[in-house]
């Protein structure tokens, strides 16, 4: 891949990039594409000019505030939009690959399918688009040539490769497994804002990771994309010392041919992931003992850490020069993310956020649920512009939030996701 990067910036053909979202891994990726071969970060999108402008000064080059209406620059500077149709509404945007890093749905989704129409490849840094039309946007891809990828940076994407190649090896996979540091469902934005300031993250996003809907959204899609449904609701989660505190705290046995996902908490290596395989073959097992990999028949292999924002380039890579993406959906879904009261919920509240709000929690489970549960994936709770989500009856703490318990207005991403169910069969009949 290398090789091929620096052919490309040998022969001035750099992949084109446009970064939508210049937030903390925004600007971290701008850097690194600034120190890729064979890459050219060509605009930066972000409502908040200061956070535009940070990303391009990350970047390390020349850049140009681009009003609405007003042409690209052609000096070859990178142009500072407040939005990216300005752009993508013209025939030829002068790009190669998208990379959507904001933390929207309808939003994201809306950039991603104009993209894909003007002939763009598509990285996904946002794991909750992903998640709500993922399906939706691969077929979309597949339409128009391109490709739309996860990012290979991010946990589910690392999780992917390491699958990917143990699948190689000819192992069957028993479990993908995340490691996470902490957890608090019952979390809450305000309660989060000195944490959040101090790891330079919204605090409606830092709030997302603390009460663990983001890793449950991260799982679910390795979930879909390699068939591994969770064992129990929200993963079982516990707590380890070290990553090989594994053997004594899963039954391999019991999960028989079909893999899991699921995760420990507050291990070292912490911020790590690992993949559990499965070999009986007695030769094999003989190698694997000299590797010292143990004496099987279950084997785990783990990655101590995954670096999001350095790994991008992969991603974009793998998209521009081989047509290839790091995850891919699979249909029927085996898992979504369902919304879980945080605390006792009354009829005529209001939700303002879904995923990261003071309300409402995510937990994978196997999807579709029961017909009769009719429970509310958490990212229909998406609230970008009009009104919001509103509760009809009351939810008591811990539980689920059905699609009956709440009014969900008519919005874009409710119309996405319906368009989904119809071609496809993936989301929730909304």
């Amino acid at each position: 891949m290398l090789q091929d990067l620096r052919k490309r910036e040998a022969d001035g053909q750099p992949i084109r990039v446009a970064l939508v979202g210049a937030g903390a891994m925004g600007i971290g990726t701008a850097w690194q594409i600034g120190r890729t071969p064979g890459m050219r970060l060509v605009a930066i999108v972000d409502l908040a000019e200061v956070q535009a402008r940070k990303a391009a000064v990350a970047y390390g080059q020349p850049y140009t505030l681009v009003e609405p209406g007003a042409r690209q620059p052609r000096d070859g500077s990178v142009a500072l939009l407040h939005e990216p149709f300005t752009l993508l509404d013209r025939a030829d945007p002068g790009i190669d690959v998208l990379l959507e890093a904001t933390n929207t749905i309808s939003f994201a989704a809306r950039v991603c399918l104009a993209a894909m129409d003007r002939g763009c490849h598509v990285v996904l840094m946002n794991a909750e688009v992903d998640l709500a039309v993922g399906p939706l946007l691969a077929h979309h891809a597949a339409r128009r040539g391109v490709v739309v990828t996860s990012d290979a940076g991010d946990q589910h994407g690392v999780l992917m490769r390491m699958i990917d190649e143990i699948q190689l090896w000819a192992f069957r996979i028993v479990m993908a497994g995340n490691i996470k540091g902490s957890l608090d469902r019952h979390a809450t934005a305000a309660g989060l804002e000195e944490e959040a300031r101090i790891r330079n993250l919204n605090p409606i996003q830092c709030c997302a990771y603390t009460d663990g809907t983001k890793l449950n959204i991260e799982m679910a899609l390795v979930a879909n994309a390699a068939g591994l449904p969770p064992a129990v609701l929200g993963m079982a989660g516990p707590r380890a010392k070290r990553v090989e505190d594994v053997f004594g705290l899963f039954d391999f046995d019991g999960y028989g041919d079909t893999g899991v996902v699921d995760y420990i908490l507050g291990a070292e290596p912490g911020g790590g992931v690992f993949v559990v395989g499965h070999c009986d073959d007695p030769l094999q097992r003989e190698y694997l003992k000299y590797y010292k990999l143990g004496q099987g028949p279950y084997y785990l292999l783990y990655r101590p850490y995954h670096l999001c924002h350095l790994e991008t380039t992969r991603a974009i890579a793998l998209a521009a020069l081989y047509g290839k993406a790091v995850l891919r959906h699979g249909l029927p879904r085996t898992a979504d993310v369902y919304a879980f009261a945080k605390r006792d919920l009354v009829a005529g509240d209001e939700l303002p956020h879904g995923i990261g709000g003071d309300h409402t929690y995510g937990l994978i489970a196997p999807a579709p649920p029961a017909e009769a549960q009719r429970w509310l994936p958490i990212t229909l709770l998406d609230t970008e512009g009009g009104a919001l989500p509103r509760l009809v009856r009351p939810v008591a703490c811990d539980t689920p939030l059905t699609l009956d318990d709440v009014d969900l207005p008519e919005t874009a991403l409710v119309r996405l996701v319906a368009q989904q169910q119809a071609v496809l069969g993936g989301g929730a009949a909304v």
